[in-house]
């Protein structure tokens, strides 16, 4: 994704400022190496935690570089996150970067602690070959674990990084390294903590988590994680999990599914095209019609779930009749929430020496994808008018419904659960009024 968000401070006072691109990940780690640098004593410097995946988010990481050295040039910029692991030298060749950190370096909190500006033999940048990482990881993070500082309703819990599997297109491999699992009782154990910290929601996240545990001994399947959480830790109302690949999902995924209420309605499927001949180019290991076939099953099982899903618009070699398999993969699966990525070459990656569509071509087919997604999105948002939905409060007058929809509601305390009446819709989101008294707050 090319999301980014500015994280802000939680001690104004020394002047550390964060930049975070892309994933959830690199949210709840950029909240992390805020973190550590106050801890640190650091002061007057901003944190950029890049992203990879498109060339854009880099040109927007670069970009951000230049303007914060322009407006604030007495900070020292610190960058890091996947770009920075898979390409150091594009920014050690910028002057406006002081510092390059690698990623299996940037949480650690004795990387802050050692970093002195003022030695002028200290090496600028430490990136390691994330490829010699361990196998199995023995602690993550939780967005909640940072307390205030991490500004969020729902708690983001990393129970996996890294990736064993080489899609064509994908730089995030070199940049996360290897997959690597959180054992099953430390995230039970984080997740208790943190619904007594107050959250009422936890969001299952990694780089690619329905390969969660086969790493660890007896090598459980992800299915097995979600059904401890929910079993051990009664007390969570809500559980959500990111972005999956649909041909991973186990039966233990499956049977919560049907039979977990408090496992929410929405899954993120990263399915990337709708042609058989372009995903075995992509390298993915599922084909259209096990999609289209999972879609149908787990709607069988949960006629309330809504699918997100990631699409590539103009992959090498893509033609107009292999496009339009993606454009109807919207209907046929059901699709409510589009993440379209027009095809952007990741050097390095084998489709990045495939045969490259016209950028105008890929730009037009981005285009139509999305206006697909929002005809989907439009369709999905009528159909809720004048049901009462539960709703997650979040800052700014939004919330969110079980199933992800973004409702537009009068401020409500943030973190409360509350019933409200659907009476219409923007483009975009829901617009509600709170039904009742039925509240829980946090």
């Amino acid at each position: 994704m090319n999301s980014r968000a500015q994280i802000p401070p939680a001690d104004t006072a020394q002047n550390i400022e964060t930049l975070s691109f892309g994933c959830r990940l690199n949210i709840i780690e950029t909240q992390a190496m805020h973190q550590a640098a106050a801890a640190a004593g650091l002061e007057d410097i901003v944190i950029v935690n890049t992203c990879a995946v498109t060339s854009e988010a880099v040109r927007q990481a670069r970009q951000a570089i230049r303007r914060i050295a322009r407006e604030t040039p007495q900070r020292k910029i610190i960058v890091t996150g996947c770009a920075a692991q898979t390409d150091p030298q594009s920014f050690a060749d910028m002057p406006e970067v002081s510092r390059i950190i690698g990623n299996d370096a940037k949480t650690q909190a004795q990387t802050w602690a050692s970093l002195d500006f003022a030695d002028e033999l200290a090496p600028r940048t430490r990136v390691n070959n994330i490829m010699d990482l361990p196998q199995t990881a023995h602690h993550f993070i939780a967005s909640g674990d940072l307390g205030t500082l991490a500004g969020h309703t729902r708690a983001f819990v990393e129970v996996q990084n890294g990736c064993d599997h080489r899609c064509t297109f994908c730089i995030i491999p070199f940049g996360r390294g290897p997959s690597r699992s959180a054992p099953m009782g430390e995230v039970v154990g984080q997740i208790r903590r943190l619904v007594a910290n107050g959250y009422r929601e936890a969001v299952l996240t990694g780089v690619d988590i329905t390969s969660w545990g086969h790493d660890l001994p007896g090598q459980p399947r992800f299915g097995a994680l979600v059904k401890s959480i929910l079993r051990h830790v009664p007390e969570l109302q809500r559980l959500r999990i990111s972005s999956i690949d649909c041909i991973e999902a186990d039966q233990d995924l499956l049977d919560a599914i049907a039979h977990e209420p408090r496992l929410m309605p929405h899954l993120h499927l990263s399915l990337q095209s709708g042609n058989d001949m372009i995903l075995k180019r992509m390298k993915r290991r599922h084909a259209r019609r096990e999609a289209i076939a999972f879609c149908r099953q787990v709607r069988a099982l949960r006629p309330d779930m809504v699918f997100g899903a990631d699409i590539i618009a103009g992959f090498p070699t893509e033609d107009e009749a292999m496009f339009a398999h993606s454009l109807d993969l919207v209907e046929e699966c059901g699709l409510t929430f589009l993440h379209v990525f027009p095809y952007s070459p990741r050097k390095g990656t084998p489709a990045a020496r495939m045969p490259q569509l016209d950028k105008a071509i890929i730009r037009e087919r981005a285009r139509r994808l999305r206006e697909r997604g929002d005809v989907a999105l439009a369709a999905h948002l009528q159909a809720q008018q004048g049901k009462t939905l539960r709703l997650l409060a979040e800052a700014g007058g939004i919330a969110r419904a079980e199933d992800f929809t973004p409702v537009r509601i009068a401020n409500m305390p943030r973190g409360m659960l509350f019933d409200a009446r659907i009476t219409g819709a923007t483009a975009k989101a829901l617009l509600g009024q709170p039904a009742g008294c039925d509240m829980i707050a946090s």
